[in-house]
């Protein structure tokens, strides 16, 4: 079998790519309305949405740029895994059951249409809007860069394709997403999850033996060799400090609730009851994934510092090299075809909230009250946000998990005291809102396209938001007295 190894992963991958252009186009048969496209009609099973959820969450992000940061900042991304966990329960209980039941009462199809409701107020979609249009075009970039990235590194391990450049990677890899999007909206993404999360689950467990196989010692030599070589890369805090990784740690710990891609799927189960099986298994399927994130790394560190493996060329290689040389061809075909699963279905769901925020709330907050050919429209739209992310991925030079993290930031920072402060607190006001939405993106765009560095370590998306949640509030309590009272049945839904 290992003299056929790199015939088994091409297998795998091209496998799992027919997979999803004949999901696509049984999703389409099912997609019938911009109910089914943006949130399958609200009708998924628990077991469905759990996967959906956890595995949106890592995607190329955790498969790819997880390793990656371990690889070149130690242990310091480590407070991004094990805070998310946390940010999931926290996720749970300030907006799951809420945001289903408004989702419910109003016949909402997007995040954008709950916080109207919740503000009674056209800005503050389209402010919510705007940030989703503005997240998604960093978060899209990091999938489509994670899939071009490994696909490279696949077909350049081949004689036939080893001058095949990262170009035509990103246009095969966005060909495929865009068919896959277009044909089955969320309804493919979601029925997806379901596959490559149990993939992700029990590649997590496998690679994690597999990788405490490389050194004699396992993972106790592994992490020797790093110490004696920087001491600091293991440390508590890695390489990046102690600042940015508390600024990490509150991001990804408080900013799981303010992630559209997540949140938005909370509104997709049948039975707000099924919350109760959703949030552990998430919270199970992560912990397992994850376990890919931190054993990749740190094995990859130590190779190289020890000499039995060459520099790579870029720390996102750390995952794709370790599979095609350490892991069984079968397991790396396996992991490989998870890892597109993964990038696939979460681009999927990014195109779709970025999609839903353009041709479904913008119109809205400028006063449409009917959207004519809105299945089409949509349709149009994610091949032309695909479009967009693909150039940007091409253009970026930033490592695929920052890029992921910046993305993850602008969402958390603008979207977290907006929906998860302001579905529990009735004193929260439109004014608040569109201040704090307004400075966190100002915040996070200027400091990152301009790339200014704040001091200490502190991290642009941090600065962000906690700017933004003591905005959200200061301004909320000093508007209180000027604003409408709440629509009742939205009371009635905060009471409950």
């Amino acid at each position: 079998m290992e003299g056929f190894r790199q015939e088994i992963i091409l297998s795998s991958v091209v496998i799992y790519m027919v997979f999803c252009i004949v999901v696509g186009l049984w999703a389409m048969r099912r997609t019938h309305s911009p109910r089914d496209f943006f949130i399958a009609g609200r009708r998924l099973g628990p077991l469905v949405v759990a996967l959906a959820i956890f595995s949106s969450t890592l995607s190329g992000f955790g498969f790819v740029g997880g390793p990656g940061l371990v690889y070149a900042q130690g242990v310091s991304s480590f407070w991004m895994i094990i805070l998310s966990t946390t940010g999931y329960a926290l996720g749970f209980f300030l907006v799951a059951k809420r945001i289903r039941m408004v989702a419910e009462l109003r016949d909402a199809m997007s995040l954008p249409d709950i916080v109207a409701a919740r503000y009674r107020s056209e800005a503050v979609r389209f402010l919510i809007a705007l940030t989703i249009v503005l997240g998604v075009m960093g978060y899209l970039a990091t999938q489509i860069l994670a899939m071009a990235v490994v696909m490279k590194s696949l077909l350049g391990a081949t004689a036939f394709f080893a001058d095949i450049s990262l170009i035509t990677c990103v246009v095969v890899s966005s060909a495929v997403l865009i068919f896959y999007c277009v044909t089955g909206g969320i309804i493919a993404s979601v029925y997806t999850d379901v596959v490559q999360g149990a993939i992700m689950m029990v590649a997590g467990v496998l690679i994690l033996y597999t990788a405490t196989q490389v050194f004699d010692g396992g993972f106790a030599e592994a992490t020797s060799v790093i110490l004696q070589d920087d001491a600091e890369a293991v440390m508590p805090f890695g390489t990046a400090g102690i600042i940015a990784c508390l600024g990490w740690a509150f991001i990804f710990g408080v900013g799981v609730a303010g992630q559209p891609h997540l949140v938005t799927k909370m509104m997709m189960n049948e039975k707000i009851s099924d919350n109760r099986v959703v949030l552990p298994v998430s919270v199970m399927g992560y912990a397992f994934a994850a376990l890919l994130w931190i054993s990749i790394g740190t094995v990859m560190r130590a190779l190289v510092i020890d000499g039995q493996a060459e520099p790579l060329t870029g720390p996102d290689q750390a995952a794709p090299f370790f599979l095609s040389v350490f892991a069984s061809p079968l397991l790396a075909g396996v992991v490989f075809a998870g890892l597109f699963a993964a990038i696939m279905s979460t681009a999927d769901a990014f195109l779709n909230v970025g999609t839903a925020a353009i041709i479904h709330d913008m119109p809205k907050a400028f006063g449409a009250t009917k959207i004519e050919n809105e299945l089409l429209k949509a349709r149009v739209v994610t091949v032309l946000l695909a479009t967009v992310a693909a150039v940007i991925a091409l253009a970026s030079d930033t490592l695929v998990a920052l890029l992921g993290t910046i993305g993850w930031a602008t969402f958390a920072a603008a979207i977290f005291p907006v929906l998860a402060i302001g579905l529990n607190w009735q004193g929260a006001t439109h004014h608040g809102a569109i201040v704090a939405i307004v400075a966190s993106l100002s915040i996070n765009v200027v400091f990152n396209v301009a790339a200014v560095s704040l001091p200490y370590g502190i991290s642009a998306g941090f600065f962000a938001f906690v700017t933004s949640i003591v905005l959200f509030v200061g301004i909320s309590f000093a508007t209180q007295r000027r604003c409408q009272p709440l629509d009742e049945d939205v009371r009635r839904v905060m009471e409950f």
